[in-house]
């Protein structure tokens, strides 16, 4: 919520999150009473003729600890640190149309970031060397052409998939199941510090929460939630990372996953998606055909935009690169020596030139105009 504007309405949804109500119950509600503002002056017995409110729940708004309200306040004043309310401008609306949408975010980072487009990326915490590289270069590879990787800052994919984004744009964005004030696991607080400085990290959690079991699979509808797609690189068959997938369907995004060998117990969660219908994906290509007409991608060069007239389409006159690729075939080598750009960041914008229908891909990693 604006650092400026008045506590009173934050405050209300202060109380109505630290009393566990949900979005629909917060709903009700306001039905009832007619306008959210009166919410300040209603009494217990207001709340009681509420359809599906128990006792309980209105006593809970009404018990709530004036400290617990003030020390968010005061958590919200420092730099950086937001507090985003349900019907806040900067929520993110995909997460404000799934089913269930938390009805408040705490983030401490770019809140921006809440709206750009965003590709999650899952799998098992007790990932193979070659799954944490996968995630890895995955992350780096979306991220350089504009996709915020969002993940649960967990051990394994989660956190190789952060550190990929950021050594792209420093897209990345952690979804976590502690209070703000908390950092879980304690082994990633150098990875959370460097996430929180150039990216963001977010909670639906009150501050001070604690890592409790039951909150990681509920945080993973959040993930997914605010996602355009998930990826999923490891994962066994009965894990959190097949949750966040299974939430993902249901929420209607596109679901990928990355396929691996038959003997390999941490593929088996993989092919059991490929299955039920998710794409499988051998790189970031294959992502990227996907999600190119849901997303408008932004661009490493000079830090600027190109204007587009759909998400994914690239004017001809604005992207560098078409000022050295011809119709005559040219290679990636040469393209490194004309540019000086890195391979990797080259690889990345052929393929929203390609996806634009501005080059074509030719055998032997060679390029050329259309």
């Amino acid at each position: 919520m604006n650092k400026n504007a008045d506590n009173t309405e934050l405050t209300l949804w202060l109380r109505l999150h630290l009393a566990y109500l949900s979005a629909k119950q917060v709903q009700r509600v306001v039905n009832h009473i007619g306008d959210f503002a009166q919410l300040a002056y209603t009494q217990r017995s207001d709340w009681l003729p509420v359809p599906k409110i128990t006792e309980k729940q209105a006593d809970a708004f009404f018990q709530v600890e004036e400290a617990q309200i003030q020390q968010a306040l005061d958590w919200a004043q420092q730099p950086n640190h937001h507090i985003v309310t349900l019907d806040d401008d900067a929520f993110p609306e995909l997460l404000r149309e799934i089913s269930d949408p938390p009805i408040l975010l705490y983030v401490r980072g770019d809140l921006s970031l809440l709206k750009s487009p965003q590709l999650a990326v899952v799998g098992s915490r007790h990932a193979s060397r070659q799954g944490l590289q996968i995630a890895e270069d995955f992350g780096e590879h979306l991220s350089r052409v504009g996709l915020c990787i969002t993940s649960g800052l967990a051990h394994g994919i989660d956190a190789a998939a952060h550190r990929g984004g950021l050594r792209g744009q420093g897209q990345t964005l952690a979804v976590v199941g502690t209070g703000l004030d908390r950092i879980y696991p304690a082994a990633n607080q150098n990875l959370a510090r460097q996430i929180a400085e150039q990216g963001a990290i977010v909670s639906e959690y009150p501050l001070g929460t604690r890592p409790l079991a039951q909150n990681f699979p509920k945080r993973n509808r959040v993930i997914s939630g605010m996602s355009t797609g998930c990826l999923v690189v490891e994962a066994a068959l009965k894990s959190g990372s097949l949750i966040t997938a299974r939430q993902a369907m249901e929420q209607g995004r596109e679901v990928f996953a990355v396929p691996g060998s038959i003997n390999n117990s941490l593929a088996k969660g993989c092919h059991q998606l490929i299955k039920q219908g998710a794409k499988l994906v051998e790189s970031a290509q294959d992502v990227l055909e996907e999600l190119a007409p849901l997303v408008a991608f932004s661009w490493d060069n000079d830090n600027t935009k190109p204007e587009t007239s759909a998400p994914g389409l690239v004017e001809q006159t604005k992207h560098p690169l078409l000022a050295v690729v011809e119709y005559e075939p040219i290679s990636l080598d040469e393209l490194v020596v004309m540019t000086k750009m890195a391979a990797s960041d080259i690889q990345a914008q052929m393929m929203i030139l390609e996806l634009s229908g501005q080059v074509e891909s030719l055998s032997a990693g060679r390029w050329r105009r259309i």
